[in-house]
């Protein structure tokens, strides 16, 4: 099956090596400057589709391209919807190139796990709890009221609370949190 060809070789500390050590230059230059660079994500993601060919030819680079676009997909999202990073995007790309589909996909789960802990974490810091309770207590009332107006938003026309005061967060901190809980994990499953 192609999808286990990134999972199953013998160079699993360099593949994670490398996205730990992207993910670390990431969140320090993403907490020191509030942006993470184009070199450092470019860089990281032509390596790891170089890598990917190298290892396990055609395949490991369709698992790369495909791990690419898993990984990135929801920040790609959350930056045109939600004021989300682009860097944080393109490094979740160039991670999930490095680590491909089931790799990926634990790493995608541990990031945003990492983001609510590290983002609450955040927003307890700056005294904004209240806020974020509200927007999230906001949240589920449109979508209720969503799927009640059968999905016409007809009469619900309300501003979320806190509406133009959005909590920034470099958000490279949880990528580089989730890539290391993911590596764990995954080495103790392999270990098993």
């Amino acid at each position: 099956m192609w999808a286990t060809t990134l999972w199953d070789h013998e160079m699993v500390p360099l593949q994670w090596g490398t996205v730990i050590g992207a993910s670390l230059v990431g969140a320090v230059w993403d907490v020191c400057a509030r942006r993470i660079p184009n070199l450092l994500t470019g860089s990281v993601l032509v390596a790891g589709l170089v890598w990917a060919s190298w290892t396990a030819g055609l395949a490991g680079f369709g698992e790369a391209v495909a791990g690419c676009i898993i990984l990135s997909s929801p920040y790609v999202l959350l930056f045109l919807f939600a004021s989300g990073g682009a860097g944080d995007a393109k490094l979740m790309g160039a991670v999930g190139a490095w680590l491909g589909i089931i790799n990926g996909l634990v790493v995608l789960a541990a990031v945003a796990v990492s983001g609510v802990i590290l983002g609450l974490a955040f927003a307890a810091g700056q005294k904004r709890l209240r806020v974020v309770f509200a927007n999230l207590a906001y949240l589920i009332r449109m979508a209720y009221l969503f799927f009640l107006s059968r999905g016409r938003w007809g009469g619900i026309a309300e501003e979320p609370p806190g509406h133009g005061d959005r909590q920034k967060m470099p958000y490279a901190l949880a990528i580089f949190a989730g890539v290391c809980v993911a590596a764990v994990g995954v080495f103790l499953w392999r270990q098993s």
